[in-house]
């Protein structure tokens, strides 16, 4: 009899269990999808980041293998560019502008400077001491740009490439991702994921922070209004309180998952943000409403979704695996 009643509470308790992970997991729908797979890209090669010029219809993407696309229509067709780099072996990472002067980051060692909208573009020339590898690049104004490298190194330029000033001392190591806020901030999470280091301008080092969880960080970068967001394994979502780097909110997770990879967060207004992940994984958040929202339709694209990117409430882009692009369409997007 005791076998019997013990048997019967097992599937009980198993049986809630699984109910429990049912509940959990029906993260509801969004009402419409605003996002559209950009068709006849002319590369299967993985994009990694966009920008635009003065001229709102006109910009550039980059990506692995050196690939250079251009937009003169505001990102609705691209059509490839090809440089001469002499068949070296490229990846193009960061792409900034400033109206017509921009900037074009990447590895081994290149990078890339036009004054006339990407007309004409000319190599600078690098340091073989340089520590790391280019890794990002922010146009600041005439002349002007601030570079990372894979390390932490940080390094402004005011007279188009020609010197250098760093502005941090020491490197702070191999880096997963550097993300910079606008105010000239920058976050940094280490190659394993076990902490992230802060840097202000003014400081004369990274400032190291110990992860305020058991998991792996699997990026970080800064929300609208200063704040830190965290991305960690296992689909945990976090937010500190205010700009302090250390007072972290109580963790979220979108979907109820210990498998779930998420990879970027986007903010497409101050009040609304959207998440991608792994496997066609796409989760908006509106503050206002306090509900996660799954955007199922994007599921069937496949491959992983790397890097949100809004440049207005009405225009942004998602980018994903062997040249897979997604397109916002306000038009799509419930009131």
């Amino acid at each position: 009899m005791s076998i019997v009643l013990r048997n019967i509470k097992q599937f009980v308790l198993w049986s809630a269990i699984a109910l429990f992970t049912v509940s959990c997991s029906q993260v509801p729908s969004t009402e419409s999808n605003p996002w559209r797979v950009l068709e006849n890209l002319p590369t299967e090669e993985t994009m990694l980041d966009l920008a635009f010029t003065g001229d709102p219809n006109h910009g550039w993407m980059v990506g692995n293998q050196a690939t250079l696309l251009e937009t003169t229509d505001g990102g609705e067709t691209w059509e490839r560019k090809e440089l001469e780099l002499e068949n070296e072996k490229l990846d193009f990472l960061s792409v900034s502008f400033v109206g017509e002067e921009g900037w074009i980051a990447g590895e081994p060692s290149v990078l890339l400077h036009t004054k006339d909208g990407g007309e004409h573009w000319s190599r600078i020339p690098l340091s073989k001491k340089l520590p790391g590898e280019p890794y990002s690049i922010i146009a600041k104004g005439e002349d002007t740009a601030e570079m990372t490298t894979n390390v932490g190194a940080i390094y402004e330029t005011t007279n188009g490439g020609k010197n250098w000033q760093a502005l941090v001392q020491e490197a702070v190591g191999v880096a997963r991702n550097i993300s910079r806020s606008p105010d000239g901030k920058y976050i940094t999470v280490s190659a394993r994921g076990n902490f992230y280091s802060t840097w202000t301008p003014g400081d004369q080092a990274w400032q190291a922070h110990e992860r305020n969880t058991s998991r792996r960080v699997q990026n970080m970068g800064f929300t609208p209004d200063g704040r830190v967001w965290l991305l960690a394994r296992g689909g945990q979502v976090q937010f500190t309180e205010s700009e302090d780097f250390d007072s972290w909110q109580e963790p979220e997770y979108p979907e109820f998952s210990s498998s779930k990879g998420l990879l970027d967060i986007g903010y497409r207004t101050e009040d609304e943000f959207w998440v991608s992940g792994g496997s066609g994984d796409l989760f908006r958040y509106a503050q206002t409403k306090g509900v996660w929202e799954k955007d199922r339709e994007m599921q069937n694209v496949p491959g992983n979704f790397y890097r949100v990117k809004f440049f207005s409430p009405e225009k942004g882009f998602i980018l994903g695996d062997r040249g897979t692009v997604l397109k916002y369409e306000a038009t799509n997007q419930a009131a």
